[in-house]
């Protein structure tokens, strides 16, 4: 550790490095402002014509970064009166150079993107920027737009509720944002399309991931799935409810570090006798093959009541179970724990228990964005997971220096012996810091957390203060807006990626949007300028008392929440304070504790309300909070080791999909596959070197009647003379293409005596038949393969390894997908019959299929829309006469809780969003 320090001091870190490689080319940047202050507009603009047409003539992007990154500053300074500072030119190098930016809060990352946009954009393949929820999609796109729109390049938004053409049509600008969700989601539907025509994506060239750590890390835990309905299970799920209160200590053993929880001995037998006595148990034990269902849904209803708490890890609202993401403590309606988990909580809290769904398709994050051929980053906290960022998607962290150096004071961790006196010591720091007016955001884990400390600060008389968690995220960017004025007190579940900065003073923008609705001129103007005054001294207040305050009132497993918690103070170099009060009853303390730290603070004889703070203490934390992020790590890994196999599957599938789609002409694959199946068939009913009479002539007459449709005299050619295995397959192949030849000729002499002739229609049919029977056994593969990753993981008992067994089976399954896609193929063309009429690609049915889609900002699941799209909506809204009028583009995927456009001072989905 010396000697690292040591090298660091001398040769710098890798970021130092990088950032001295960038300093040369900055310079070459501002050497030429001058030069481009005195070009007018439209010579300006002109300028993007010209770096294309080096690029056709072979020119390199690198080539092209001075000049292309100058042009954007002044169009910038120009379009918005914004110039990037020297490190945002640093900023938008390392975006260009495959890695992640990590720039602190209120640096300005949304303009440092600018710079590796426009300049990859000029190749003209698409460039993706790549948000956490819809408002940020739709903010930074309409705010950035106008740099890109200035200098002669076309921008799209994909948000929720957008209609295939107009995602196709966003797809198709130069520069496309959007949120990771939908990214991936159009990636899984272009891949349930039936034509090419019918898919909005047009390839995954370059893509800019903000907040890349909430997206690659902590959204990467989960996959993207997209789902359909299967069996109702209701009333076993509650049978197997009702039987958990006879469950006792004893009965079963917790793992709260895995988050797992299992039956011993002892339980399993009280619970096989209750089940036996209730009929559910119809052999005598619970792991008979039989019982494989029940021992899973009972799993899941034990983890439901012993592992999962009602208003930490779900709340119930709208009788419905809401999952509360441990990261930025919002509600995640809509998206829901699968094996049976949901469902048992839904049970235990006794509302209406939703049907499990069949995976359809899915893909993790890491694997989509590892489609692209380039990939960038920024966040302010990412340096803790670089390990994590190479390995997985090959991207290096580079810090980059803040453009005024860092005022905010970051007190050592405050460690105290119970939970009682730490939260008492809180509330007395609060109530100093509102004595003298400074601002206060106190950051807890849990929404009964939040709400205990607002109730022992009720009892202290602390004044005003806001509760920031899932219960009120409706008023979430106001409050976050508000968080910075004199005196405030914000308690907040978490602070991930909330997207909305918190000034000193209070946010312009946000008290403009509350206090201007309905001023129009001069009043307006005035008002304006009224909140300017207003913020400015509110803000001189704040400064004086030390700016914002942020409490930590406990460490969170990964360090990097708690760097995005502080963060939020101290940004563009104002000054702040920062400080993380602790216990030994904190879920971190007590699920992973530190050594010796118990033990060290009895000696030290601490008293009621004492605390310790050390260096040596904190140091001893982040320790721990690093083996939790290291065995975090290894777990996402090793699900990624067996998500890569599927992958790897995935890619050959949707490829020869693409293929099929693209193709005029598919007949060759079919008639290959008709004659595989031919093989097939004979080689089961002719076994090797065999005589005539050996031969099991009856099945093979049966299964070319079954697959190839044809009666053959499969007895009468067992007795000729000198007749082999090879000739057999022969006739059989060259009956069988006879056959469809006959049925090819049939269909066009039908179609033609309709006055609708049409030589091509059986390479159309070939063609859906084909795309069809691919998708209905890759739906069933990706079940089959699920469930071998469960129970795979037990071949580790018997010194096997679980992943080499899993990766064989997995190859083994799909060989067996293939042999079974062109026996269905063969079998469905050789017996359909069609009707006289026009084929017409058909268009895949997804009216009852479900997608999971948060939108962060509000908490709501913005995908439920009834099936119907915004877009769709308006016509319904259009002839109410008694709704303002509205210019329909505004309308276009604005969030169902969010205000409406209209300015009614309604919800969206009470107004012009209700259909």
């Amino acid at each position: 550790m010396a000697l690292a320090s040591l090298a660091r001091r001398i040769f710098g870190s890798p970021s130092d490095r990088h950032v001295k490689r960038f300093q040369g080319k900055v310079a070459a940047i501002n050497a030429l402002e001058p030069e481009l202050e005195k070009l007018s507009d439209d010579e300006l603009r002109a300028r993007t014509a010209a770096f294309k047409e080096q690029l056709e003539k072979g020119a390199d992007l690198d080539d092209l970064i001075v000049p292309a990154f100058a042009t954007v500053r002044e169009a910038s300074k120009r379009v918005l009166g914004m110039r990037h500072f020297d490190v945002q030119l640093i900023g938008g190098m390392v975006l260009n150079d495959r890695a992640i930016a990590e720039m602190r809060t209120g640096e300005g990352k949304t303009l440092v993107a600018t710079l590796a946009v426009y300049l990859n954009a000029l190749k003209g393949e698409g460039v993706h920027v790549v948000t956490v929820n819809d408002y940020l999609a739709r903010r930074d796109a309409a705010w950035m737009g106008q740099i890109y729109n200035f200098l002669g390049l076309s921008y799209g938004i994909i948000v929720h509720g957008l209609t295939d053409a107009e995602r196709k049509a966003a797809y198709g600008a130069d520069i496309t944002y959007g949120t990771n969700n939908e990214f991936g989601f159009d990636y899984l539907r272009d891949n349930m399309k039936y034509t090419r025509a019918q898919m909005v994506q047009r390839g995954h060239s370059y893509a800019i991931v903000d907040e890349v750590d909430s997206i690659l890390i902590d959204e990467a835990r989960t996959p993207l799935i997209i789902s359909g309905p299967s069996d109702d299970r209701s009333e076993l799920y509650l049978k197997l409810d009702e039987l958990m209160p006879i469950i006792e200590e004893g009965d079963f053993e917790l793992d709260e570090k895995h988050r797992a929880a299992t039956f011993t001995d002892q339980g399993i037998e009280k619970l096989e006798a209750k089940l036996a006595e209730t009929g559910m148990l119809k052999t005598g034990s619970l792991y008979d093959v039989e019982n494989v269902a029940l021992v899973h849904h009972a799993n899941s209803a034990l983890r439901a009541h012993k592992l999962f708490r009602k208003d930490k890890d779900y709340i119930v609202r709208n009788d419905e179970v809401v999952i509360i993401d441990e990261f930025s403590g919002r509600m995640m309606p809509g998206r829901r724990y699968s094996e049976g988990l949901h469902q048992a909580l839904e049970a235990k809290e006794r509302v209406k228990i939703q049907p499990e769904n069949q995976t359809l398709a899915s893909i993790t994050f890491q694997n989509y964005f590892r489609l692209y051929k380039k990939l960038a980053g920024m966040t302010g906290t990412a340096a803790t997971e670089a390990e994590e960022f190479a390995d997985i998607y090959k991207l290096d962290v580079v810090t980059v220096p803040t453009n005024v150096p860092v005022q905010r004071i970051d007190d050592e961790d405050a460690i105290f012996r119970t939970a009682a006196e730490k939260f008492d010591a809180i509330a007395d720091l609060i109530k100093q810091c509102q004595d003298r007016g400074q601002p206060v955001l106190v950051g807890t884990t849990s929404i009964e957390k939040s709400e205990m400390l607002a109730e022992i600060l009720r009892g202290k008389n602390v004044g005003q203060m806001n509760v920031l968690n899932a219960r009120h995220h409706e008023q979430e960017a106001f409050i976050v807006a508000d968080a910075g004025l004199p005196g405030a007190i914000t308690i907040a579940t978490n602070m991930a990626g909330r997207g909305t900065d918190i000034q000193l003073g209070g946010n312009l923008e946000m008290r403009i949007q509350r206090e201007c609705e309905g001023l129009e001129g001069e009043a307006r103007e005035q008002k304006i300028a009224e909140i300017k005054s207003t913020i400015a001294a509110d803000k001189a207040k704040a400064l004086a008392a030390g700016g914002l305050m942020v409490i930590g009132t406990e460490r969170h497993e990964s360090r990097r929440i708690d760097n995005q918690l502080r963060g939020r103070s101290g940004r563009q170099g104002d000054p702040g304070h920062s400080a993380f009060f602790l216990s030994l009853q904190d879920d971190l303390m007590r699920i992973f504790p530190v050594d010796s730290m118990d033990s060290m603070l009895g000696k030290l004889g601490l008293e009621q309300g004492e605390s310790i703070t050390h260096p040596w203490v904190t140091k001893a934390i982040e320790r721990a909070q690093g083996k939790v992020e290291a065995r975090n790590f290894d777990i996402r890994k090793n699900i990624l080791k067996y998500d890569d196999v599927m992958n790897d599957q995935r890619k050959v599938i949707f490829e020869q999909r693409i293929e099929m789609m693209d193709a005029e002409d598919v007949s060759d694959t079919v008639v290959d596959m008709r004659h595989d199946v031919v093989e097939n068939i004979v080689a089961k009913a002719i076994p090797p070197r065999s005589y005539p009479e050996q031969w099991n002539v009856e099945q093979l007459r049966a299964a070319a009647q079954t697959y190839l449709n044809i009666d053959v005299p499969v007895q009468d050619w067992a007795a000729e003379e000198g007749i082999d295995a090879e000739t057999v397959t022969e006739r059989l192949i060259a009956a069988a293409d006879e056959h469809a030849r006959a049925k090819e000729e049939r269909t066009i002499a039908a179609m033609a005596a309709n006055g609708a002739p049409n030589p091509a229609i059986m390479r159309q049919v070939e063609k859906s038949i084909l795309l069809q029977s691919i998708d209905g056994l890759w739906r069933d593969h990706l079940v089959t393969l699920d469930h071998l990753s469960k129970v795979v993981g037990w071949r580790g008992i018997a010194q096997r390894d679980p992943l080499t067994e899993y990766k064989q089976e997995a190859y083994e399954l799909f060989q067996g997908l293939l042999n079974n896609l062109r026996e269905l193929v063969t079998t469905q063309l050789s017996h359909v019959e069609l009707q006289p009429r026009p084929i017409t690609p058909p268009v895949p049915d997804l009216s009852r299929l479900q997608e999971t889609h948060i939108d962060p900002l509000t908490g709501e699941n913005d995908a439920d829309v009834g099936g119907e799209t915004i877009a769709g909506a308006l016509g319904a809204v259009g002839s109410d006469p008694s709704l303002k009028p509205i210019d329909p583009q505004l309308l276009v995927g604005v969030s169902r809780n969010a205000p409406c456009p209209c300015g009614s001072g309604k919800k969206f989905k009470h107004c012009h969003g209700a259909f």
